[in-house]
């Protein structure tokens, strides 16, 4: 499998999940540290720790240990590179329904004439 095409694969599945979807909102307003993301949720912290290493291997998110403290923050480029490929997948389909509109209106002309 091409290496861009994984990539998107790692990316949606990340994105799949509802906490990890939350913490990357969360991450839309700035860095944080792992407590501070994990406070929100009702689960124990090696759990909500395997969904942000989930997020970093997908590249979603990156980290940083100061002392006992790490830090997370969004990394751009996955969710732009999601974001030009459903936008590619739009217009595919914007031009597909415009083709099938044209042609029913095709057809409805053609028995409308006598």
């Amino acid at each position: 499998m091409p290496q861009p095409v994984a990539d998107l694969d790692r990316l949606f599945q990340a994105l799949a999940d509802p906490t990890r979807r939350a913490v990357v909102e969360r991450l839309g307003s700035g860095p944080a540290a792992t407590s501070e993301l994990a406070r929100p949720f009702a689960m124990a912290l090696p759990s909500f720790l395997q969904h942000l290493d989930v997020l970093e291997k997908a590249g979603v998110v990156t980290s940083l240990k100061v002392g006992r403290v790490r830090t997370f923050r969004l990394t751009p480029q996955p969710l732009q590179a999601a974001e030009g490929w459903m936008a590619t997948q739009r217009r595919l389909w914007e031009r597909r329904l415009d083709q099938f509109d044209h042609y029913v209106l095709t057809m409805k002309e053609t028995e409308q004439s006598p």
